[in-house]
């Protein structure tokens, strides 16, 4: 194929396909339009399209990038785009995979802030959300089994990822549940290290480099402007950790409680439309910049989130093949994927309570696993499906 050049870690991969720029782009441009259902469903989607159907990664390769995207702040779903783009093409399909996943979400995003600045209220989409959640958590499912397969190599691993479910069930911080994963698998390779005598104080400080967060800007109570508006959201894509929630409080610390620019109501809408629209749940940016600034606002406001995304992956994107060398820290990144694979299967089971609500709903959840799991059916195919009957039985 013409124009094809070695990823970063290519030789990581002998077996990976080659893609061109052109095909990375068209790729995340059509995920971008139809990864419903936050994070752990749009990551369930890249690994049935990237390593099941095309090939781009092998599983171990794309667990290793689904640890690191955890380890870092911002939208970790759209930092494994990144990431890809990455791996395929360089530099140049870094920026082109994260732009392409999130521009159809900041489109229709910003097409709906524009609808709901005019008539004062949200579109009617809880007939689609009532269909679409059910295959949502199939999608997640689906990924968690083919996942897991590879990465719980170990009962030890078993165990640490057991552990980090329970962490989580019981409310520990998700960053701090992956670094209690990280040292409980790398603790056997600590022991036979210290005794062989082989320097654990030495390897310690000289292979294990600490997670550098970047200084916070805080945000004052000023009139608005467009650059005051970057930076909130620069320093909130550079130091948040989590789900949409999470976010959500995030905002409300900046944007309600301390500037002023918005309303409670207002960043409800926000992250409700974050949540039910296709791509990054960080898109609810878009909305709230539309609402505060109008469209500049919009634009500055997406850059401004996602832009440390960008950075997080350059800089460890260069750190993973040192990482997987080093036999302490390729035990830890092991720890930090069953981790990982432990917050996934929580977040579905959470998410299927509030999906599966009834008997209608329990048959496509059913009937759309059986479809990914036996058949290997797209799940764009099911998504697509599944909304077109929601909107007609509960429109």
């Amino acid at each position: 194929m013409e124009g094809q050049e070695a990823g970063p870690t290519a030789a990581a991969g002998a077996s990976t396909a080659a893609a061109s720029l052109k095909e990375v782009a068209l790729v995340f441009l059509k995920l971008g339009t139809v990864a419903f259902g936050g994070p752990a469903a749009h990551i369930a989607m890249m690994e049935d399209e990237f390593v099941t159907r095309r090939r781009w990664l092998t599983r171990e390769q794309f667990l290793d990038r689904l640890g690191a995207a955890n380890l870092i702040p911002g939208p970790s779903s759209t930092e494994m785009a990144i990431f890809i783009g990455y791996e395929k093409r360089g530099w140049p399909g870094l920026l082109v995979a994260g732009c392409a996943f999130i521009l159809p979400a900041a489109i229709l995003v910003g097409a709906i802030a524009s609808a709901y600045v005019r008539y004062g209220t949200l579109p009617q989409v809880n007939g689609i959300l009532y269909a679409l959640k059910p295959v949502v958590i199939a999608v997640v499912i689906q990924a968690f089994w083919k996942l897991a397969r590879t990465a719980v190599k170990s009962i030890w691993l078993g165990i640490v990822g057991s552990v980090a479910a329970l962490l989580y069930v019981l409310r520990v911080h998700e960053v701090l549940t992956l670094a209690i994963a990280a040292a409980l698998a790398g603790a056997p390779v600590l022991y036979r290290r210290v005794r062989s005598s082989r320097g654990f104080s030495t390897l310690l400080l000289t292979r294990i480099t600490p997670l550098r967060l970047p200084i916070v800007l805080a945000a004052t109570a000023v009139p608005f402007a467009l650059w005051r508006l970057f930076l909130v959201f620069a320093k909130i894509g550079a130091v948040l950790f989590g789900s949409g929630y999470v976010l959500l409080a995030f905002l409300r610390a900046d944007l309600v409680d301390r500037l002023h620019w918005l309303t409670e109501r207002q960043l409800l809408d926000a992250v409700a439309i974050g949540q039910v629209t296709p791509g990054p749940v960080f898109t609810s940016a878009t909305f709230i910049g539309y609402i505060i600034g109008g469209v500049p606002g919009a634009v500055v406001a997406t850059v401004g989130i996602f832009a440390p995304g960008f950075v997080y992956v350059a800089l460890s994107g260069l750190l993973i093949p040192r990482i997987r060398r080093s036999r302490i820290a390729a035990a830890m990144l092991d720890g930090v994927v069953v981790g990982s694979l432990a917050l996934m299967g929580v977040v579905a089971c959470q998410l299927g309570r509030a999906a599966i609500i009834d008997w209608p709903t329990l048959a496509i959840a059913i009937v759309s696993t059986a479809l990914l799991l036996r058949f290997r059916v797209n799940s764009a195919w099911l998504i697509v499906t599944a909304g077109a009957f929601g909107w007609l039985y509960r429109g």
